[in-house]
């Protein structure tokens, strides 16, 4: 796997050529975004849909409208966070990938995480659940926290446009991302703990 990127722009556009993904032979472009996030919040979604196909950026429909309304709930902005999908591109009529789809895209998005080194990683939706902790079930473990085994956190959410298809679910979106901000303060909590620690160690080892 390719890693030595200079830039995001860098990495997605060599995948958009070195990949075995057969939608992109349906699709109109790949779905990325070129700037890393000022927060090392990452999320993950499934697959772009008909507006993302257009333009090019993920979650910029209705589903993402609904995703920003959810980041400024908890004083976020959509250019702090880092927003990407399984599957890099559309898939016909926005049915849900397939799972040699989802492989074919797979070292893409290892290599944009190797990139990004988020904090913490979001998903949304089934698949990218199913990606990152296997056993998880999204009906039961939405609002929860997981560890990856390479350590980073993952945050267990619904996919936006599940809310938009089942009104239930908007309250349920809007009180885990209320979760996920306690998560996200207490993550920072634990790294300025771990950074008094081993500032104290460095003290001691100089003495």
């Amino acid at each position: 796997m390719k890693t030595d990127f200079n830039s995001l722009k860098d990495l997605h556009q060599y995948y958009a050529v070195h990949n075995t993904c057969k939608l992109k032979t349906v699709a109109t472009q790949p779905v990325y975004e070129i700037e890393p996030p000022s927060s090392g919040i990452l999320f993950i979604g499934e697959a772009p849909g008909r507006n993302e196909d257009l333009q090019g950026r993920p979650f910029v429909g209705a589903a993402g409208k609904f995703l920003d309304e959810l980041l400024e709930d908890i004083g976020l902005t959509r250019d702090q966070v880092y927003v990407t999908n399984v599957v890099k591109y559309r898939p016909p009529n926005n049915r849900e990938p397939n799972e040699l789809e989802k492989e074919s895209c797979r070292v893409w998005l290892n290599s944009e995480l190797l990139f990004i080194k988020p904090k913490v990683i979001v998903t949304l939706g089934r698949h990218a659940l199913e990606r990152f902790v296997p056993d998880a079930r999204i009906t039961s473990d939405h609002g929860q926290s997981f560890t990856h085994p390479t350590g980073i956190p993952v945050f267990v959410m619904y996919h936006p446009a599940a809310a938009l298809y089942n009104p239930n679910l908007k309250e349920t979106m809007k009180e885990d991302f209320k979760k996920l901000e306690e998560f996200l303060e207490s993550l920072e909590t634990k790294t300025k703990e771990n950074s008094k620690k081993n500032d104290a160690i460095n003290e001691i080892l100089e003495m």
